[in-house]
């Protein structure tokens, strides 16, 4: 394939733009090679500045759950622009698409939407601490939660020090408030709350993790954290940004039952446009101002764009009584086949699924937590992703992402995705 446009338009766009890129995965820094530019999609594919065409499983990061431009989201949110872009006061929409995803997740009463699933984070986090009235919280090693300044934590040495900052610009003394521990390792997390009695407000999670590649919770490890939380005064926080109407019509909380104190929400709840939320029982969520003490605040939260293509994706999601059922299929297909062509072409290689997210990570060993993750093979997954890249196939550009399918997808798009991972391997 030729990327002549794109390599000129990455050219032009470093002069004006911090790396060319205003997220920095797009700048394909750990695959390397010159981003790609997309001028339109449809579908389950991706067409770029030099005409090519790509199957794509990135699909925004997860939002593109009926696939890219689908027609009534399309038009929900035309014929709502005629009316208006935003308005700074209150609609009727930003209540009925309240009211529709209250009834789709289990054990939520109160929803307030924000402008990302950072914001989400942030404020679900803010909230905690206000609402517990402790400083703490627990976030895990390899879960992204956004670039707020308590999420950009590594870890101290030892099991109960205080976090180091990860990126410059966060402070020791944000930093010293968010302790880190390791996915899937409960004695960890126990280990946390027995040094810091009485002063964690809340434990943060990815229940399915996607910024590892998509790393699953052990068998009882979502529970144990509920039981912690519950007989801490702590609350259980799950971000999901990424699973949220995607692994089922209530999110991971309905697929693990398993009930959060608060839940982040992002991705699949916007159609595509840029929107977060978070919501819980109404004793916390009541804590926000106007009728609480925890401020939060945003112009353009619940903006008319965002909640007219939100509510048209909730309610076929919502109606549709298959389309989970077609999307799980549609990643098992993927996954037995893939597995098929790595184990003839004895490739080292673990598969993670959980219902339409799905990674490859090339080492033989379990992968379980951000370590675990780390031990794959980087220097094969730079040349899986440029040769299915030349056959037209699109996946995240870093060996820590998950794939998310769309149901756009047809089994031959599927079927030519095996094959050419055949290919792939055939040729090294």
């Amino acid at each position: 394939m030729l990327y002549k446009r794109s390599s000129q338009l990455f050219v032009e766009a470093n002069q004006v733009i911090p790396g060319g890129v205003n997220s920095p995965v797009r700048a394909f820094k750990a695959v390397g090679g010159t981003p790609i530019f997309i001028k339109e999609a449809k579908g389950a594919y991706l067409y770029d500045e030099d005409g090519n065409k790509y199957i794509d499983y990135i699909n925004s990061w997860g939002p593109m759950i009926l696939g890219h431009a689908h027609e009534p989201v399309v038009n929900a949110v035309v014929e709502r622009a005629k009316m208006g872009t935003s308005f700074g006061t209150p609609t009727a929409l930003e209540t009925k698409i309240a009211e529709l995803a209250v009834s789709m997740v289990p054990g939520i009463d109160k929803i307030r939407f924000v402008n990302s699933g950072t914001e989400a984070c942030m404020s679900a986090v803010r909230l905690a601490r206000g609402y517990t009235k402790r400083d703490k919280i627990i976030k895990f090693s390899g879960c992204y939660h956004g670039h707020s300044d308590s999420f950009l934590i590594a870890a101290g040495s030892g099991l109960s020090t205080f976090g180091v900052p990860n990126s410059p610009g966060v402070t020791q003394g944000t930093a010293k408030d968010t302790l880190l521990a390791n996915y899937n390792d409960i004695e960890h997390v126990k280990s946390l709350f027995e040094a810091n009695k009485n002063e964690i407000a809340a434990i943060i999670i990815e229940p399915v993790a996607g910024n590892m590649g998509c790393i699953p919770p052990k068998s009882g490890f979502l529970e144990q954290l509920r039981t912690i939380c519950s007989e801490s005064g702590a609350l259980l926080i799950f971000d999901e940004v990424m699973t949220g109407f995607r692994l089922a019509k209530g999110g991971a909380q309905e697929l693990f039952s398993i009930q959060a104190d608060i839940v982040c929400f992002g991705k699949v709840i916007g159609g595509g446009l840029p929107v977060g939320a978070f919501a819980g029982r109404a004793e916390i969520m009541d804590y926000l101002s106007p009728l609480g003490p925890v401020y939060q605040a945003g112009t353009l939260s619940g903006n008319p764009l965002a909640m007219a293509a939100g509510l048209q994706m909730l309610t076929e999601l919502n109606e549709d009584q298959e389309i989970f059922k077609r999307l799980d299929e549609k990643t098992a297909f993927l996954e037995k086949g893939m597995r098929e062509v790595l184990i003839k072409n004895q490739v080292a290689f673990t598969i993670n699924r959980v219902g339409s997210m799905i990674s490859v990570h090339f080492d033989a060993n379990p992968v379980y937590d951000f370590q675990t993750a780390k031990n794959g093979d980087n220097e094969t997954f730079k040349i899986f992703f440029h040769e299915l890249l030349k056959r037209g196939i699109y996946i995240a550009p870093s060996a820590y992402e998950t794939w998310f399918i769309t149901d756009a997808l047809t089994y031959e798009d599927l079927t030519y995705t095996i094959k050419c991972v055949d290919e792939v391997f055939q040729s090294l």
